[in-house]
């Protein structure tokens, strides 16, 4: 399966309106650009206010270092609402690509992508942070990553 990656420009322009809040610009996402960059965390919702994916957050809440330490990305991805990276908005028609590529549907899922960009785990139901990374910590890649930081 040949996998297309997608790219967050780092220079997405913030634009508002007058006398309204700060809008952001849908940023264009190339997948390919983190393939053997960085590992990516798909959590898909129909909302933000989806039980699921509320729960999932919250799992997720204290975990930046730990997300960071993996090279991980967590990409939100939903069916109602502004899809976002690293809370960045993203542009509908990547979504529904990343969607497609993925074969996610309208329900709640988490999908690992690893650094090679295929999926190595899909669940359905929230899951807990230490699962995620004690199986990238498994990964061959992985190792060699905590190898040569040691």
């Amino acid at each position: 399966m040949h996998l297309t990656f997608l790219t967050v420009s780092p220079n997405s322009p913030i634009t508002s309106a007058p006398n309204q809040t700060l809008q952001q610009t849908p940023i264009v996402l190339n997948l390919q650009s983190y393939q053997w960059q960085n590992r990516l965390l798909l959590v898909s919702a129909p909302s933000e206010n989806t039980l699921e994916y509320q729960q999932q957050m919250q799992l997720f809440s204290d975990q930046a270092a730990e997300f960071a330490d993996r090279d991980l990305l967590l990409i939100e991805l939903f069916t109602n609402g502004r899809s976002r990276i690293n809370g960045k908005n993203i542009d509908s028609e990547d979504v529904y690509q990343i969607k497609q590529q993925f074969n996610i549907g309208d329900k709640f899922s988490v999908i690992l992508v690893g650094k090679d960009g295929t999926a190595k785990r899909r669940e359905t139901t929230p899951v807990e942070p230490t699962a995620i990374f004690q199986q990238i910590d498994a990964m061959p890649m992985r190792q060699q990553e905590m190898r040569s930081k040691n």
